[in-house]
């Protein structure tokens, strides 16, 4: 046993699965991607399992590939998240709901205004999941002629960080009076005007919203390169890591941790759960003939697809049958690109090799017996690789349910995994501080303690 930590698990679901495969798979749901019936099902099953949040992530634009493989991409229709969230958060209790929202292509005031309205409507379990948008296509659904530069996006995102939460912090917990007697509704002495004025961003507030459930929602956030480490070291609670193996995680883990530690926050204050892939079978080799299954549904125009989008560069033209060539710098994700032409070299693979790898899932993969699993993850917990894992799933709906109905009580059994969540917000459930309102933390602890 891990000495009584507990795994946190959340589910990646935009797409609901990332497999190129998953909706071809005997048994799928071709449109699970866009069914709501669906969704509310596969969010109800992740509740009754225990899992800390249902993960919707978000493009603003239809993938970048040629027309051959977006024709049989799941990924090109998609629900917004706010919109499938507030919906699933009338049909749940307790997972947190996480949305993804960038700080390249959309205005602080109306970020915070959307999450602290999930906040509320969800009673507590929202969580933000903070990306500076790495594909360049998005950019010209947005007036822009090219994309915004890799470092400068990363630099915007933390003056952006800070207006979303301090418009949280527009009013006091106990602003809203609401005396019908005396006729006051708030009390003007507990608003405040931000008025920011910066580099990149001038923004009045104060917002038009209570402040939200959990103080601010959970603040998520990805990326490996030097500028998202930073990053996620200074504000983010919930990192969604990308490692191939644990040496890879540990590494990662000491150093976002000990960046923190630096700044003066607590290692506790930020929980890393890296992306893992998981089939499981009744034994090893069903489950590895389950994946065998699923990588040989992936057309060679789709892997390639998968392999430019990665690389941020075209791959079309690249000799199938010959090593990957040299990869000039991009302004796209600059740890993904790295991943894929590391996981090339190290496994000497052919550029046919490595797109059938691409269009089907290259990272963390955990195939197996629920034992074989858990041993897995237990491993990872125990030695500081991860605080837990964001789980995507092979196919939906078997492959959640194989999850849901076989790994977790095993989990569990293994004490590892709670039976029961610990409070009702996303905060109390990952075990997480409600952030102290800034302007007006003295008062509100004088209140807390008065009461």
């Amino acid at each position: 046993m891990a000495d009584n930590k507990q795994l946190r698990l959340g589910a990646f679901m935009r797409p609901v699965s990332l497999h190129t495969g998953a909706w071809r798979y005997p048994g799928s749901y071709p449109d699970a991607n866009f069914n709501f019936a669906h969704l509310k099902r596969f969010a109800q099953t992740l509740e009754a399992a225990k899992f800390d949040a249902f993960f919707m992530a978000d493009h603003l634009a239809v993938l970048n590939m040629p027309i051959e493989a977006l024709r049989r991409s799941h990924t090109v229709t998609s629900f917004e998240p706010f919109t499938l969230l507030s919906a699933l958060a009338a049909v749940t209790d307790h997972i947190g709901l996480v949305a993804t929202a960038s700080t390249t292509f959309d205005a602080p005031y109306h970020i915070a205004r959307r999450f602290a309205s999930l906040d509320h409507i969800s009673g507590g379990r929202a969580g933000w999941n903070i990306v500076t948008t790495s594909n360049p296509d998005a950019a010209l659904n947005f007036g822009l002629d090219e994309h915004v530069e890799h470092d400068e996006r990363y630099h915007n995102a933390r003056e952006f960080y800070d207006v979303v939460t301090g418009l949280w912090d527009s009013f006091a917990d106990d602003a809203f009076i609401r005396d019908a007697e005396s006729g006051l509704y708030f009390d003007p002495a507990k608003l405040h005007v931000l008025d920011h004025k910066g580099e990149h961003l001038s923004v009045r507030g104060p917002l038009n919203i209570a402040r939200p459930v959990q103080g601010w929602p959970v603040i998520v956030q990805a990326g490996a390169s030097e500028a998202g480490r930073q990053l996620a070291a200074e504000t983010a609670e919930v990192i969604f890591a990308a490692h191939s193996d644990l040496a890879a995680g540990q590494r990662f883990f000491a150093d976002v941790k000990g960046r923190a530690q630096k700044l003066g926050r607590s290692r506790d204050d930020i929980k890393i759960l890296p992306g893992a892939f998981v089939i499981v079978g009744d034994s090893v080799e069903e489950a590895q003939a389950k994946r065998a299954k699923l990588d040989s549904l992936v057309y060679y125009e789709s892997g390639i697809a998968s392999l430019s989008i990665a690389l941020g560069h075209d791959a079309s033209g690249f000799d199938p049958d010959a090593p990957l060539p040299e990869i000039p710098e991009t302004n796209a994700s600059k740890s993904g690109r790295e991943r894929v032409i590391e996981l090339a070299r190290r496994e000497n693979l052919t550029v046919r090799q490595l797109a059938q790898r691409l269009g089907g899932y290259s990272g963390l993969a955990f195939v197996g017996t629920p034992k074989t699993i858990a041993d897995a993850m237990e491993e990872w917990l125990v030695a500081e690789g991860s605080d837990g894992f964001n789980v995507m799933f092979p196919y939906l709906p078997a492959g959640l349910d194989d999850f849901a109905e076989k790994v977790v009580p095993e989990l569990q059994r293994r004490r590892l995994f709670r039976r029961e969540y610990e409070g009702t917000t996303l905060r109390e459930n990952l075990g997480l501080k409600r952030p102290p309102n800034r302007f007006f933390e003295g008062e509100e602890a004088a209140v807390r303690k008065a009461g």
